[in-house]
């Protein structure tokens, strides 16, 4: 086959202005943006975003904008059904279930909220700290960490519930002294991961304090499993709390959490069933948008899905 020799006439020199030689063609994408476009490709995942977003802003301004107060009683209204005036009704004390439901939802959400926060806060460190240092500290960690697994969640709870009066504070460190626990696995499994990795040992070799490592290059990078475990931690305390409620152990009248309501409509159900329906629908749409945002936005920020 004849070799075609290939001279400098055959091409031809490109005209670029220097102002377009350093610029950008395509807009630049940060991991965050990307997982926000995933995520809105998740029609399940985009809904449950939007539905607890309605359920927060009602749980917020409801009961400020409303004429009735949680705790106002009127007992010509005693069990009266759904109507203009009461949306969902009224409790066994003439009390508005509509300001009732919406703030029981509030307080859950708060003690929820609450709790996950401070088992970030306690998890992320103490799983950081444990896997960086690595040797006998993280041996001595881990072994705190077994013990605490080993004995069931709710027995804690429910003792710590018993030797301290019952109150929205109670609930929550109740909450939070195992809560943390599985944040500070995860998060130390990843950085297992990570502390071998250039950028780490680039830093140590700049002289970088372990301090600056843990919160500038190792949390940073573990992002996606702190958000996704936070959005399973929310749902879990709120159960949590109901359930405590329910069985007369969490909060109790007058208070109004989701649990509270649930109590006092399950004792009325055949006969009044309104009382029980709204607040268990509450819940459950709760429970249900937090566990499909969850799924969705662990695929989202999955880097493996990345382009």
């Amino acid at each position: 086959m004849e070799k075609r020799q290939i001279k400098d006439s055959l091409f031809e020199k490109a005209q670029v202005e220097a102002s377009e030689k350093e610029r950008i063609a395509a807009p630049a994408s940060g991991m965050l943006k990307d997982a926000w476009l995933r995520l809105k490709k998740n029609k399940a995942a985009t809904v449950s975003l939007f539905v607890l977003i309605a359920i927060i802003l009602l749980a917020i301004f409801a009961p400020v904008f409303s004429k009735y107060s949680f705790k106002d009683t009127d007992y010509s209204l005693v069990f009266a059904t759904p109507s203009k005036e009461h949306i969902f009704g009224a409790d066994q004390f003439g009390r508005d279930m509509w300001v009732r439901t919406w703030m029981g939802t509030r307080i859950s959400l708060m003690i929820a909220l609450v709790a996950a926060i401070l088992d970030l806060v306690v998890g992320v460190i103490y799983g950081a700290v444990s896997a960086l240092i690595g040797g006998k500290v993280d041996a001595v960690m881990q072994r705190i960490i077994e013990i605490l697994v080993g004995i069931p969640n709710l027995i804690i709870v429910i003792l710590f519930l018993m030797a301290f009066p019952a109150g929205v504070g109670t609930i929550i460190a109740a909450l939070s002294i195992t809560g943390w626990v599985n944040m500070a696995r995860l998060v130390r499994a990843e950085i297992l991961k990570l502390k071998n990795q250039e950028f780490v040992l680039a830093s140590q070799v700049l002289g970088t304090s372990k301090k600056d490592i843990i919160f500038k290059d190792l949390i940073p990078n573990t992002v996606s499993v702190i958000v996704i475990n936070v959005m399973f931690t929310i749902p879990s305390a709120i159960f949590t709390e109901a359930f405590l409620s329910f069985i007369g152990i969490g909060l109790a009248e007058p208070q109004a959490s989701l649990g509270v309501l649930i109590n006092g409509g399950y004792q009325v159900l055949r006969t009044y069933p309104h009382v029980l329906v709204f607040p268990a629908i509450t819940i459950v749409l709760i429970m249900v948008c937090f566990s499909i945002l969850g799924d969705g936005l662990r695929d989202a920020l999955d880097p493996q899905m990345r382009k």
